[in-house]
């Protein structure tokens, strides 16, 4: 591993200001909006599927999912990637990174999970910082070096102290369960929950409604998810890069990961890729335009801004 080892930081103490209440609050109204947009979507999906019937069962999903998806969040995004907790005797620098970095945020110390696989990226989950985990991947730990490690790291646990990491999961599985109903209207035409030809709302003008809401649904869902999720990604990255204290860590660590994404597509989970600190899926132009992730290029930029005078570096040079 080639951050193995101790890793002593120089950096400056209350670092974490940049996630203060101001920034909570905006993130909150954000979440909100969200949270009502695709509930409301679900429920103009169960209604076009059922009637007052599959209205009534939208609701119930509703309410459920959102209800699991906070207490159980960490728990699905972990399964569903089969991480692995990473004790502290296997990797005691790594625990005493996160320590340090927790400990600048006012926070306490995440759980540490291994994800199996080469390609190197990373998540955080949780429903609060009580209860929140940090996953990487072997493939992490193995190309970055000890500080652009500690920059990742540091915008992971900056997901949870700015409360990005619930909405991150509730948001993946509303907006799953919306796509997943809409393909059964177009299947079932919403004769399912006991809608037929002979309603008072079937024929032409129904049929048209069923294909309006199953081309829309999916498209809304994914466009109010990424509003959230990009800004998310770059309030994460500024308070990473003070919780570091080293922005140019945090900008030469984002350049290797999106070069490893593309070698190394990981493409498990694909509802949860916003999760990740890059997009672990691999995509052309037109894909970029819904990718939950902000442009890497955008983001090294703004991170080679807060280095100012102390970044050694043009933001484009480490692209060579």
């Amino acid at each position: 591993m080639s951050a193995g080892g101790m890793y002593g930081s120089s950096m400056p103490q209350g670092g974490a200001r940049g996630s203060g209440w101001g920034h909570r609050l905006g993130n909150a109204l954000k979440t909100t909006v969200l949270l009502a947009g695709l509930t409301a979507l679900l429920l103009v999906v169960g209604e076009r599927l059922g009637g007052p019937q599959g209205l009534v069962v939208a609701g119930f999903f509703v309410v459920v999912m959102n209800f699991g998806s906070y207490w159980f969040s960490d728990r699905i995004a972990l399964a569903m990637h089969g991480a692995q907790p990473l004790e502290y005797a296997e990797a005691p620098w790594l625990h005493q990174m996160v320590e340090r970095l927790a400990a600048r945020a006012g926070m306490p110390k995440p759980k540490l999970y291994l994800l199996p696989t080469r390609t190197p990226n990373a998540f955080a989950t949780g429903r609060n910082p009580e209860h929140a985990a940090v996953a990487v991947t072997a493939g992490l730990v193995d190309i970055l070096d000890q500080r652009e490690l500690e920059g990742v790291l540091a915008h992971e646990l900056a997901h949870v102290k700015n409360r990005d990491t619930l909405i991150g999961t509730v948001a993946a599985t509303l907006a799953g369960v919306i796509s997943y109903a809409a393909q059964m209207l177009f299947w079932f035409g919403g004769s399912l929950l006991g809608r037929g030809d002979d309603d008072e709302e079937g024929g032409p003008g129904h049929a048209l409604g069923n294909l309006g809401v199953l081309l829309v649904a999916p498209i809304a869902a994914t466009l109010l998810q990424l509003a959230v999720s990009r800004s998310r990604e770059y309030g994460a990255d500024a308070t990473g890069a003070e919780l570091c204290g080293d922005p140019d860590a945090l900008a030469d660590a984002l350049l290797k990961l999106e070069r490893g994404a593309e070698l190394m597509p990981y493409d498990r989970a694909p509802a949860t890729s916003h999760l990740f600190i890059v997009n672990p899926l691999s995509g052309g132009a037109i894909m970029g335009l819904f990718s939950t992730h902000p442009p890497i290029p955008e983001r090294v930029r703004r991170l080679r801004e807060m280095a100012g005078p102390r970044s050694t570096r043009g933001w484009r040079s480490a692209w060579a």
